[in-house]
């Protein structure tokens, strides 16, 4: 059953304040909620939030206190999914962990809606009072671009700015990185003797094919619901367990399949060689990543990742060849 909603243009005046004091206070929740979710991490973007939270919960005050002058006391639920036109905006804590940009570029979307709708209601509004003051909260909300940028200032100088996107930059190696490496680690090399073996133990390219696909999608699993049971994120902070072992098994599947895929062509021999390719890309990209993400430096991580392939590689071409 399709939900009914109303165009901007049906409301009445009275129901133009309901809908603004309800945005108001969700917009106010919304802030405090980015405040609370960034303050171990950014707690100067979160100060940031808080004060936009408390800004909103002034505008809120006001249309109410000219609600009960115009209407009384009963305030209808409207709510702005009610609404054709608004945008629809996820729960804060169905996004969580925050990322610090995407908190701020949502709060400009808001912002910037706020104030188209404040300026359409005053446009249809006949009463006096009640123009001007949606006319003001209009002007209000195109100022607070410039009231974020003064709250920057003041809650993020540089040095700051700085640690903060250190530390996004350390989530995003804990959460995403180090899970992806993992899987592409165990997908590139745990993969290699099955399928090597498999090669040169039949000389047949679709043996080897069914062998590294059956490989790599089972290694995907295992990893996948490994990483996803092993840690919650409640206290080491790596995130949804979820979301890190879809990514863990994914990147293990793609490690593996990188050097299956070539055993579709039909020459033994070409497929062979453009397999041994594949895996010297896929040990380069892994080295590569440890080097940019884990600091490692490039001769180590060229050498212990290179290392650990070719022993891997050799023991499957020594089981194929027995």
């Amino acid at each position: 059953m399709l939900r009914q909603m109303r165009n901007f243009d049906e409301l009445s005046e009275r129901e133009i304040l309901a809908l603004a004091i309800g945005n108001e206070e969700e917009d106010g929740r919304i802030y405090a909620d980015f405040a609370e979710g960034l303050h171990a991490n950014y707690p100067s973007t979160a100060r940031i939030f808080a004060e936009m939270a408390a800004e909103e919960g002034e505008h809120r005050r006001h249309l109410l206190a000219l609600y009960r002058a115009k209407f009384g006391e009963h305030i209808p639920l409207i709510r702005r999914q009610d609404v054709r036109g608004f945008v629809r905006h996820e729960p804060v804590w169905q996004i969580r962990p925050l990322n610090i940009e995407a908190t701020r570029r949502q709060a400009q979307l808001m912002e910037a809606e706020t104030q188209r709708f404040y300026r359409l209601a005053a446009a249809r509004s006949t009463d006096a009072s009640i123009r001007q003051l949606l006319g003001d909260l209009a002007e209000v909300e195109s100022q607070h671009e410039l009231t974020a940028d003064r709250l920057v200032a003041e809650n993020v100088p540089t040095d700051v700015a700085s640690a903060e996107r250190e530390t996004q930059r350390r989530m995003f190696v804990l959460r995403v990185i180090q899970p992806g490496l993992a899987g592409l680690m165990d997908g590139s090399v745990s993969t290699l003797a099955p399928v090597f073996a498999a090669a040169f133990a039949t000389g047949r390219s679709s043996d080897a094919l069914v062998v590294g696909l059956a490989a790599s999608l089972g290694a995907g699993i295992s990893m996948g619901f490994t990483e996803a049971v092993s840690d919650n994120g409640s206290l080491t902070g790596r995130g949804a367990p979820w979301i890190r072992g879809g990514i863990c098994g994914l990147m293990t599947t793609l490690g593996g399949v990188g050097h299956t895929l070539p055993f579709l062509l039909p020459s033994f021999m070409t497929a062979t060689v453009v397999a041994i390719a594949a895996v010297i890309v896929e040990l380069t990209m892994i080295s590569g990543v440890r080097w940019r993400y884990m600091d490692t430096p490039p001769f180590s991580a060229a050498i212990q990742v290179g290392f650990g392939g070719a022993l891997v590689f050799a023991t499957g071409i020594l089981i194929g060849n027995t």
